[in-house]
């Protein structure tokens, strides 16, 4: 099954998708995240599941790819915080 999502609080070690019908606590589910031209993609696991609301993902299996492509992104946001912040 595909379900398109918003992901929202993205780490190194897992992130948030809002979705009105989330997947059971335990549920398998492979993460695919684009922006731009980078791309990145996990195994992982519903931690945690909110109904009508969305569904937290622990990542269980980064390729190095997209390992990198996940390094830049948060990077890139850290530099973003700073600057604003200043």
């Amino acid at each position: 099954m595909r379900i398109a999502s918003r992901v929202s609080e993205l780490s190194r070690f897992g992130c948030y998708l809002d979705m009105m019908n989330p997947f059971p606590t335990g549920t398998m589910v492979l993460v695919k995240i684009s922006a731009g031209d980078a791309f990145f993609e996990a195994k992982g696991k519903i931690v945690y599941s909110q109904p009508n609301m969305g569904a937290g993902v622990g990542f269980l299996e980064v390729a190095p790819p997209s390992q990198e492509a996940l390094e830049r992104w948060l990077d890139g946001a850290e530099k973003e915080h700073k600057r604003q912040s200043d």
